[in-house]
């Protein structure tokens, strides 16, 4: 199982860090996480293309968790995919609907593409054929608690608190060849995702403030910090442990450490601040 790291910040535009979103590969599966602004472009810097991934999970429809979606699914469209299996909360089946539809946002391109002579006569010298089909994902729609069985691997899911009842937010887990990743999306500490994450090799959790912000009572109280992070980890028997979701004003080489020494606080395990593009291998 190898995992890259594709966008590692939060809504903030920020050179750095694209939004969220993270590339899982097993076999011949390329399993997208949720797919943020800049994740498309990240995605073709680490020598992948949109068409090569098969399967897009959702943790939940911030716009910086599904920003990319609309281009991912069209440019896989422009070259020659015309259905990905994507899967997510209500209401993604609408979402893609309003998108990809007859009277969607795209729908005076998608008929300018495929209905206008030169668009036609492009598409033929490429190696297409007429009459083209416009993008059609494959979209189901589930709750926590779903799974997932690949070909090689299986993806679990629990309810993690964050925006109810606006949204439906989950964590995941897969787990291929022996070996298992967690990825909280983002998530308060609650007893279910600490159960998802019983003995995980790694996870990828969210950390959006520092232990001194505390101030916000209600975001403190549904955004741990990296010791509150690190002393979940540690009960759950987690082996690493990479903190996620960094914002622009924690991502410096002092905030970074920090961040680091306080989850090595409360976690005896490895640690990390994720990076986009970092691959890592189980």
């Amino acid at each position: 199982m190898k995992i890259t790291f594709l966008g590692t910040g939060s809504p903030e535009s920020h050179a750095r860090r694209a939004s969220s979103g993270y590339l899982v590969e097993v076999g011949n599966d390329r399993i997208l996480l949720d797919c943020g602004g800049g994740v498309v472009s990240r995605l073709i810097e680490s020598g992948r293309l949109p068409s090569d991934i098969t399967h897009l999970f959702f943790t939940h429809l911030h716009t910086d968790h599904m920003m990319d979606y609309g281009r991912l699914i069209h440019a896989a469209w422009d070259e020659g995919l015309v259905s990905m299996q994507v899967t997510g909360p209500a209401p993604i089946a609408s979402v893609t609907e309003k998108l990809f539809g007859e009277d969607g946002v795209f729908s005076t391109d998608l008929r300018a593409r495929t209905e206008n002579q030169g668009s036609q006569e492009v598409w033929l010298a490429r190696g297409g054929t007429l009459p083209r089909a416009w993008p059609l994902p494959k979209v189901t729609e589930v709750e926590p608690g779903f799974t997932f069985e690949g070909y090689g691997w299986k993806l679990t899911s629990c309810s993690a608190p964050h925006a109810q009842p606006w949204l439906t937010c989950m964590a995941f887990r897969i787990e291929a060849e022996g070996k298992s990743f967690v990825y909280s999306g983002d998530s308060a500490l609650c007893p279910e995702v600490e159960a998802l994450t019983q003995g995980a090799d790694v996870l990828l959790h969210w950390c959006y403030r520092m232990k001194e912000e505390t101030s916000n009572t209600f975001i403190a109280s549904m955004s741990p910090s990296p010791d509150q992070i690190g002393e979940m980890a540690e009960r759950a028997g987690v082996k690493k442990v990479f903190i996620t979701h960094i914002r622009k004003k924690t991502d410096t080489e002092a905030g970074r450490t920090e961040a680091l020494v306080d989850l090595k606080s409360k976690f005896t395990g490895e640690v990390g601040v994720a990076e986009d593009l970092t691959t890592i291998r189980l």
